[in-house]
C-alpha cells in the first residue's frame, strides 16, 4: 500500500476531535464520523442548536472563501462600470471632435489661398470615413464592456444565493465557488479604444506658414515649483525631461521655458522640438496670466498643446477650455501659427 492510500485510509479512520482511531464511532446525519464519548462531551459544551463540529470548521473555511470572492468580484464590477462611463463619454467626446476638425479644415483651406479645393475634399472625405470607422470601434467597445458587466453581474448573483443556502447545501457546494469564472472574467477585460486620427499631409502648408517665420529664444530656466494643473489630468512635466528630475506627485519638478519676444499683432510662426519628451507644455499666453501669482495652467489667458502620459498612453490636450486631441502624438517638431489679428493659435 502507498503512502497516499495508507494516509487516506487513517484519515477515514480518525476522529477530526480528539485525533485518534474512532471508540465507539458514530455517524451524524451530515456523513461525519466521531468517537461517541467525543461528540457528546463537545455537545455538551453548550452548543445550541447542536452541530457537526466538522462542519462548523469546513462552514466558517467555506464562508471565508465565499466572502473573497465577492469581495473580489464586486472591485472588479467598479472598475467594469467606470470603463464603461469613460468609454460612453468618450464616445460622444470624439464625434464632437470629429465634427469640430471638419469646420477647422474647411477654414484653414479658406484662409490659405494657395491649398487646392481638390485637397480640401479628400482630405474632408478621409476624415469621414476614418471618423465613422472609430466611431464604429468605441461603440462596440461600450457594447462588450456592458455585456461584461452583465457577466459579472451574474457571477455576483450566484455567490449571493449560494450565501443563503442551508448549511448542508452549502457544504456541498465546498469546491465549487465559482471562483475560476472570476479569474477569467478579469483576465478578459475588455480593453478601451484609444481613438487617434491620422495626420492627413496638406501640400504646401508648411511652406506657407514658414513665410511667417519668427526666430524666438527661449529661456531654459528650470523652476522648481508646484502649479495647479488639471485635477481629471495627470501630474505635468512641462519641457523636457531632464536628468535626474524628481517626478513624485503631487510635488513635482519640471522645465518652464519663457519665450525672448512678446507679439502685439501680425501674423507669426515657429517650431518647438518635442522629440525625446514624455510629458510637454507648449503655447502662448497674454500678460494678465503671467502676472498672477499662481500662473494656473487651467485658467483664461494662457492657450496650451500639452502631452501627458499616463501609463503607456499618450494623451495630447489643448486649453483654455480643455479639449481633447484624437490625433497621435508628434514624435519631432510641433509648428504654432499665431494671426494675433485674427485671434488664432493654431498647432501643426
Amino acid at each position: 500500500m502507498d503512502s497516499d492510500t495508507l494516509q487516506v485510509f487513517q484519515s477515514e479512520l480518525t476522529c477530526s476531535i480528539c485525533m485518534n482511531c474512532f471508540l465507539d464511532p458514530v455517524t451524524i446525519d451530515c456523513g461525519h464520523s466521531f468517537c461517541r464519548p467525543c461528540l457528546s462531551l463537545c455537545w455538551e459544551e453548550g452548543q445550541t442548536p447542536r452541530s457537526c463540529p466538522e462542519s462548523l470548521n469546513l462552514m466558517g473555511i467555506l464562508q471565508d472563501k465565499l466572502v473573497k470572492r465577492m469581495r473580489s468580484l464586486w472591485k472588479l464590477r467598479e472598475e467594469m462600470q467606470i470603463s464603461l462611463n469613460q468609454e460612453a463619454n468618450k464616445t460622444q467626446s470624439f464625434e464632437n471632435y470629429v465634427a469640430l476638425r471638419k469646420v477647422m479644415i474647411t477654414v484653414l483651406y479658406q484662409r490659405i489661398p494657395l491649398l487646392l479645393h481638390e485637397d480640401e475634399k479628400l482630405h474632408l472625405e478621409a476624415l469621414e470615413r476614418e471618423g465613422k470607422e472609430i466611431c464604429q470601434q468605441l461603440k462596440e467597445s461600450v457594447l462588450r464592456m456592458t455585456q461584461q458587466g452583465e457577466s459579472l453581474k451574474e457571477v455576483y448573483r450566484e455567490l449571493t444565493a449560494m450565501c443563503h443556502k442551508p448549511d448542508t447545501e452549502l457544504l456541498q457546494s465546498l469546491g465549487r465557488v465559482p471562483s475560476c469564472r472570476t479569474e477569467s472574467a478579469q483576465l478578459l477585460l475588455p480593453q478601451p479604444v484609444v481613438p487617434e486620427l491620422s495626420v492627413w499631409p496638406i501640400p504646401g502648408l508648411i511652406d506657407w506658414l514658414r513665410r511667417f517665420q519668427a526666430y524666438t529664444v527661449l529661456y531654459n530656466e528650470r523652476v522648481t515649483h508646484h502649479l495647479p494643473v488639471f485635477e481629471d489630468l495627470r501630474c505635468l512635466l512641462a519641457g523636457p525631461d531632464g536628468p535626474g528630475i524628481d517626478y513624485t506627485p503631487p510635488r513635482s519638478k519640471y522645465f518652464l521655458a519663457w519665450g525672448a519676444e512678446s507679439f502685439t499683432s501680425g501674423q507669426h510662426y515657429w517650431e518647438v522640438d518635442v522629440a525625446g519628451c514624455c510629458n510637454w507644455a507648449i503655447g502662448l499666453c497674454n500678460d494678465s496670466w503671467a502676472r498672477e501669482s499662481d500662473m494656473a495652467l487651467d485658467s483664461k489667458g494662457i492657450f496650451l498643446l500639452l502631452c501627458i502620459k499616463k501609463n503607456s498612453q499618450y494623451n495630447l490636450f489643448t486649453s483654455f477650455p480643455l479639449l481633447p486631441q484624437y490625433v497621435k502624438k508628434p514624435l519631432g517638431q510641433v509648428g504654432m501659427f499665431l494671426d494675433y489679428d485674427g485671434g488664432i493659435l493654431s498647432f501643426f
